[in-house]
């Protein structure tokens, strides 16, 4: 279809017209990702890691020149370094980033080596009016992990990113320095998080992933010591499923039922979508004769009791966590589905 169409419509984008143009683009597009991924590999099997790519990595000229070969949703410093994650892994084969200090261990060393905050204050200020930004960043960023509270060095590490992100094409890269500027600044911004996990997100989650969310929301800490198989049926669609608890950890299996389970949950699935969403509960259905429990319902109930809700409340630079925590949410069960990752910025 490529020499016969004569429109073209692509995401985030306005339509094309003429067959000469749609095969310009799509040429455009094609190469712009056949280039980004053997050119990386190129530089990659000549030495150069994960670490250094995006300050290595060029596109060529003729395709900066095309609008379509633009940054604007995803950006060559990231995806250069994706492409070497995806085929060598994210480590750079030095063995000091192999199993290095979490950066609010090891920053406080080097504000120590570097002699204290207000060298690197006045350091990263001097860098600053250089218009070397990247640089200041580097020392600055150790002394506001070192500082959370350090004002300050928040404020002057907020400048830095302001002027990195105003520089950037990419609204991804863009708005990580100006959003994480603004955090600096004002603290995380506070309020209940959005509800992403509405009835058609429900129906659309199979319950094999409905399971395996509640292995993540587990407290594996709270499982030591617990053993437990629990066969899991729901016969208006037919499925079944065998949860185990083993070694604090929650595994499934999907078409398959233990011969000796500690307990048999029997409900539909049109019954479970509605504790999925916060609807209803187990011990509601079980009042209702929609839900059968045969066996132990201790296994239940200690997998219950391992159970948390995420709240997505911490911090992604230091000292920025909101002085107000988020609400807590009321009543709510723990069988219900958490919320869908939601990438909408909000």
């Amino acid at each position: 279809y490529g020499n016969e169409a004569q429109v073209m419509f692509a995401s985030h984008s306005w339509p094309r017209w003429g067959n000469d143009r749609v095969q310009e683009v799509m040429r455009t597009q094609r190469d712009s990702y056949a280039h980004l991924n053997n050119e990386v590999l190129h530089l990659a099997n000549n030495g150069v890691t994960i670490n250094e790519v995006h300050n290595v990595y060029k596109q060529p000229e003729s395709l900066k020149s095309q609008w379509a070969a633009h940054s604007y949703h995803g950006s060559e410093e990231h995806n250069s370094r994706a492409v070497i994650n995806r085929y060598l892994g994210y480590w750079d084969a030095n063995p000091a980033t192999l199993i290095p200090l979490s950066p609010k261990d090891s920053a406080p060393l080097y504000v120590e080596m570097m002699g204290g905050s207000a060298k690197i204050m006045a350091k990263g200020k001097q860098l600053y009016k250089q218009g070397k930004y990247r640089e200041a960043m580097e020392i600055v960023n150790k002394l506001v992990y070192a500082e959370p509270n350090n004002t300050a060095a928040k404020d002057l590490l907020a400048d830095i990113f302001e002027q990195i992100g105003y520089q950037k094409e990419s609204p991804s890269v863009r708005n990580s320095f100006l959003g994480a500027a603004y955090e600096l600044r004002h603290g995380m911004p506070s309020g209940a998080s959005p509800k992403t996990n509405g009835p058609d997100m429900i129906r659309a989650m199979t319950t094999e992933l409905w399971l395996n969310a509640l292995a993540i929301s587990m407290d594996s800490k709270k499982a030591a010591g617990m053993k437990f198989t629990i066969n899991l049926s729901t016969p208006d669609n037919g499925e079944k499923f065998v949860v185990e608890m083993s070694n604090s950890a929650l595994t499934n299996i999907k078409g398959y039922q233990d011969k000796n389970p500690n307990l048999t949950i029997t409900v539909n699935r049109s019954d479970l979508e509605k504790v999925m969403g916060g609807q209803t509960t187990f011990e509601k259905l079980q009042a209702e004769g929609k839900a059968q429990f045969t066996g132990d319902r201790k296994a239940f109930d200690q997998l219950r009791s391992t159970l948390t809700t995420f709240t997505p409340d911490f911090e992604l630079m230091p000292g920025t966590k909101a002085k107000k925590a988020l609400p807590a949410q009321q009543n709510k069960d723990p069988f219900e589905a958490p919320p869908i990752a939601n990438s909408d910025g909000a």
